[in-house]
């Protein structure tokens, strides 16, 4: 088989025809088989930061209408679009092929594709070379470098970005020569069109080349957007990436609208004259086996005294703290919920994740560092005996199956909040126990809201800075641009360049600008982490990160460990260590006295300045109302204080409960479990989901999927699918439409910053305390208070 040959087989991609380009072969029979299919090989989504102007979703969409069968994902230097392009992919029945733009130090520019887990690792492990060593947001790498790497992976040279455009072929040849070695009948000629003037000699050339060392020509477009209607925003795009206006960008833009996704048809007859260039698209499409659902993530064992596996380890220290927290004599009911919760860890394999938190917790011990569990991991008695997490889940009837369960079978998520100014002495302890191949922090994707889209796009069309200030600072957050918006601004909505600020900056809201950091939030692995995903240089010194947020980490199935800096804890061990200095009174969380009447008496009088998650403006003012007696009631406080009870409604019957003006009631008997705690009105996240389950039928997989929509509604508009299928459900049961309708607005307010149960119970120990130091210790608190600045707010 001549260089870069192979039969197609049977596939539905493939060319037809006799065609005089071969580069330098005879084009195999077998080529022409199906006429008229092709697939994109190099594609851009919005993910290339800047630079792509569709989403994946556009994109495999528009793939799925067009018949596109495969569509290649090529964003520039790395991976970062991939766990979306996976989704996308597997939502609209067209394959994904996973590859990268490299940009190689002679400044050129090489397209890869991965052939199977083998490539896929090579590529991320290229990708983080380049990234470690250059300044944060660029990659650069070597020839030597990309033929080091090139086992399970496909080469496609060429375009007007590479070497071929302006080298001689002696030139060449030793690159030539070192790239066939290492890929052999990988190598192509990539040849795009684009009916630009430019492309025709440098087309010329690169057959030519070609024709010399014996490479197959492979036809590519390189998309850059789903629909041409998208070449302005990509022209805007490519403006902020330069930092020049419209005006100013001449040769940066791309001359016109031929860089979007083609039909298989139209891609054939762009390449009319070449086939088999086309077929090879098919040919190399069916090289490339590759899915992310091939990954295969372990995590980390930790060290194990001899002769125990972390399953036993795990039990004998859960059982042992059992007995520190409850006494010697565990009570049976309880010892059945450790059980219970240590078997499901143990079958979903997910003892080295708790063990981890727990030698975490540990070193923060030993080196005195103020540090607390919350999030859904307070619902575990087992975090509770480990000393992850401070708040008993039986006391507050926490649901287990929200930090873990079989049916979500994902990753349990475990917040670790530790005192805000040591919070780096232990994310370089993770550094340093599991070094920075097998531990980086998660990506925070930074991405444009309204008021960051103005001032960039409104900076490349050429408006005033004070307008656009103006502008930006009278747009809410998530409100969108509209013409009255600009009227306020004194703005003319009529004038074409304001039409054109709001064109584009509707297009380009949620767009990805660039990564930023996660807060706290670490992958760790037992094999390299840099074989599961590209590691770059954070903005920050000593840190590294990954190129994907928390959403694709969980998407992909990856454990992540989130260490979280809080100011409150800092203020606590600071007065804790005034009492003892200067009062002789040693204390901690677990010794501060519980039920104190004077502390609820000062909350109650809204006396709550500087007191942790109680001192704003508006919890002040629900304190009298609510008048907490109990630490429950702080749960409640912190909670009842947020947009998903304040939009569904909630607030005022709760309050009118409490004190007796209205009756008790439950919209439906079978409901009365999930609400009674909070006299029938529903105001966490759990109890939303419950309700599904009960009151909608909703299925274990279906909570889930709503519990995901609640958090990422405003982002990608999810929930309303959910409308038509809660609320007829509930009236089906009986349930009246004037509740069912209050509930879906709790929900959707929930999007927007609801509180979970867990959340709130955790932090609600932290109110307590800082609350009682305040009520019995005035200036050792405020004197901490100071102390602990900044605190964030």
């Amino acid at each position: 088989m001549p260089p870069g040959g192979h039969s197609l087989g049977a596939g539905r991609c493939a060319g037809g025809g006799h065609h005089r380009h071969t580069a330098g072969r005879e084009w195999s029979p077998s080529e022409g088989q199906h006429r008229h299919s092709a697939v994109p090989l190099w594609c851009k989504t919005h993910f290339s930061f800047l630079e792509g102007a569709s989403t994946p979703d556009e994109l495999f969409a528009t793939a799925r209408a067009l018949g596109l069968d495969a569509l290649a994902v090529t964003d520039r230097d790395g991976v970062q679009g991939i766990p979306r392009a996976h989704v996308a992919a597997q939502e609209h029945g067209v394959k994904l092929i996973v590859g990268s733009e490299l940009s190689i130090d002679d400044d050129s520019q090489l397209v890869v594709l991965v052939q199977d887990r083998h490539g896929y690792a090579n590529l991320c492990r290229l990708v983080t070379r380049g990234r470690l060593r250059s300044p944060k947001g660029e990659c650069r790498v070597g020839w030597s470098e990309v033929a080091e790497h090139a086992a399970g992976l496909i080469a496609l040279w060429g375009g007007a970005g590479s070497l071929l455009g302006h080298a001689s072929a002696t030139t060449l040849a030793p690159t030539t020569a070192l790239l066939r070695e290492a890929f052999g009948d990988r190598l192509y000629a990539l040849v795009a069109r684009h009916r630009h003037a430019s492309e025709v000699p440098l087309e010329g050339r690169l057959r030519r080349w070609a024709e010399r060392f014996g490479l197959p020509v492979v036809a590519t477009v390189e998309v850059l957007y789903h629909d041409r209607t998208r070449r302005r925003l990509q022209d805007v795009l490519n403006c902020i990436r330069h930092g020049v206006t419209l005006t100013e960008a001449g040769h940066l833009l791309r001359p016109n609208d031929h860089h979007f996704l083609r039909s298989s048809a139209d891609f054939t007859r762009l390449f009319s004259d070449d086939p088999a260039a086309v077929a090879r698209t098919c040919a190399i499409a069916e090289r490339c086996t590759f899915s992310l659902d091939q990954l295969r993530y372990r995590y980390p064992l930790e060290r194990l005294p001899s002769g125990l596996n972390a399953s036993q380890w795990l039990e004998e220290l859960t059982l042992r703290g059992a007995r520190e927290r409850f006494g010697p004599d565990v009570p049976e009911r309880l010892l059945a919920r450790i059980r219970r919760e240590l078997e499901l860890i143990r079958e979903l394999d997910y003892d080295g994740y708790f063990l981890t938190m727990w030698e975490i917790v540990q070193f923060c011990q030993r080196e005195q560092i103020l540090c607390q569990g919350r999030g859904s991991a307070a619902n575990s008695v087992v975090c509770y005996c480990l000393g992850v997490t401070a708040v008993n889940p039986q006391e507050v009837d926490l649901l287990f199956e929200r930090f873990i369960s079989r049916e979500r079978a994902e990753p349990p998520d475990i917040d670790l909040d530790i005192e805000h100014e040591r919070r780096e002495e232990v994310i370089q302890h993770v550094y340093r126990k599991y070094g920075r191949d097998r531990a980086a922090m998660v990506a925070n994707l930074v991405r444009y809201r309204t008021r960051s889209a103005i001032r960039e796009v409104g900076k490349v069309l050429g408006l005033p800075q004070v307008g656009l200030d103006r502008l930006a600072k009278l747009t809410s957050y998530h409100g969108g641009l509209d013409e009255q918006a600009l009227r306020d601004a004194g703005l003319d909505p009529e004038a074409p360049v304001h039409a054109h600020l709001i064109q584009f900056v509707t297009e380009i809201q949620d767009f990805p600008r660039h990564l930023s950091i996660h807060p706290g939030g670490f992958l760790l692995g037992h094999e390299p982490v840099h074989d599961l995903v590209p590691i770059e240089n954070g903005s920050m010194p000593d840190r590294t990160v990954i190129q994907w947020d928390k959403e694709d980490v969980e998407t992909v199935g990856l454990f992540k460990v989130d260490l979280l800096g809080l100011g409150a804890l800092r203020q606590l061990h600071l007065a804790f260590d005034l009492l003892r200095e200067h009062r002789g009174m040693p204390m901690s969380l677990a010794e501060i006295p519980r039920a104190d009447n004077a502390t609820f008496d000062m909350l109650c009088r809204a006396d709550s300045v500087g007191v942790f998650q109680v001192e704003s403006r508006a919890q002040m003012n629900m304190l009298p109302r609510l008048l907490p007696r109990t630490y429950y009631d702080l749960v409640i406080e912190i909670s009842i204080v947020r947009p998903g009870p304040i939009t569904g409604g909630m607030v005022h019957p709760y309050i009118s409960r409490r004190h007796g003006r209205e009756p008790i009631t439950y919209p439906h008997p079978a409901l009365e479990p999930v609400l009674r705690k909070t006299l029938g009105v529903p105001l966490f996240q759990e109890q939303v989901m419950r309700l599904a389950m009960v009151a909608a039928d909703y299925t274990p997989g279906e909570a889930d999927q709503l519990r995901r929509d609640m958090a990422t509604w405003r982002r990608h508009g999810p929930m309303e699918g959910h409308h038509d299928r809660l609320v007829s459900r509930m009236v089906a049961k009986g349930i009246t439409e004037q509740f069912a309708e209050r509930v879906f607005d709790q929900i959707r307010g929930f999007g927007e910053y609801g509180f979970p149960e867990s959340h709130a119970a955790s932090f609600a120990l932290i109110v307590y305390a800082t609350a009682w130091l305040k009520c019995h210790h005035h200036e050792v608190f405020s004197c901490a208070l100071l102390n602990a600045q900044p605190m964030g707010f």
